[in-house]
């Protein structure tokens, strides 16, 4: 069998699957398209630490061209995915496309967003600096800490999960753990001054809620304890799974922590290596003691 006879056999089984299996469905978001925006706000929230930004933002006319960009880029983005809702006629004229207002609201809102998320985020790396002995300056924290780029994409997820743009969200929650090997998913709630020291192999489930001024370190697992399932066996989605950490508590590594109804309260400390599924009182502290024998 030639090359070309190849080709044409692996061309018509792909074609015949694709055409079988193809079905109606919403329109997917571009992921590049999704990056580009998560790194446009970050431009935006801290200008001056990203090469192309330093010095084109010394005014408020800046700011306002770039918001228009980002403006615009979002309402693409998001009316891209709900465009097969449009109506035959808002092919011909976008004016009166309902699908394309909603994209515009959903943009707004996220933009109107910019300041509380940078708020929250200064406050984030204020806690890494002084929370880590290692850390020389805040602009250490802000250009090479993985935690901090964690929260920042989480932050921002989070505010497209607010406003349904799951998917959207969940591109670059996952585009984080990528880069940083941390998972937070963007529907997990992380209050102020949050600080995740190293980070790697660290998991915060959808339902996780995270108090105040919390710190832990790499590898914690915040995760579900069961899947309750319906009467069919399938998993129940939306339910509470995932612990809640109360104010000022700090996890140390390797620490599991599982279940919806687990609370570990305020002030309390949780040892390395600790397996969890009960909730703690505050200011209790949890440890694994090792066993320590002489050598035979």
């Amino acid at each position: 069998m030639n090359e070309e006879k190849v080709l044409y056999k692996i061309a018509s089984e792909l074609s015949t699957t694709y055409m079988r299996t193809a079905e109606p469905r919403k329109l997917l978001p571009n992921g590049d398209d999704v990056i580009a925006v998560l790194t446009e706000i970050q431009y935006l929230l801290y200008p001056q630490y990203f090469a192309g930004v330093s010095g084109e933002m010394d005014d408020q006319v800046c700011y306002l061209e770039r918001l228009g960009v980002l403006y615009w880029r979002l309402t693409r983005l998001i009316h891209s995915s709900i465009a097969e809702r449009c109506k035959p006629e808002c092919k011909i004229s976008i004016e009166g496309c309902e699908e394309l207002a909603e994209s515009r609201e959903k943009a707004l809102a996220i933009i109107c967003q910019l300041p509380e998320i940078k708020r929250l985020l200064d406050l984030d790396a204020e806690a890494a600096y002084k929370g880590d002995p290692a850390a020389r300056n805040i602009d250490e924290v802000i250009l090479a800490y993985p935690g901090f780029y964690a929260i920042f994409v989480h932050r921002v997820a989070h505010e497209f999960r607010k406003l349904g743009l799951d998917l959207m969200a969940r591109i670059m929650s996952e585009y984080a753990h990528s880069k940083t090997g941390i998972d937070i998913h963007p529907g997990a709630t992380i209050g102020e001054s949050f600080f995740i020291d190293h980070g790697t192999g660290v998991v915060i489930g959808e339902t996780t809620e995270i108090g105040k001024n919390v710190k832990i370190y790499q590898g914690v697992t915040l995760g579900a304890l069961s899947f309750p399932k319906d009467h069919d066996g399938n998993i129940i989605k939306g339910q509470k799974r995932h612990p809640t950490i109360e104010d000022n508590v700090t996890i140390y590594a390797g620490a599991t922590i599982l279940g919806g109804n687990t609370v570990i309260g305020e002030g309390a400390v949780i040892g390395g290596n600790v397996w969890i599924t009960e909730s703690v009182p505050p200011h209790y502290k949890v440890v694994n003691r090792p066993i320590i024998e002489k050598k035979v």
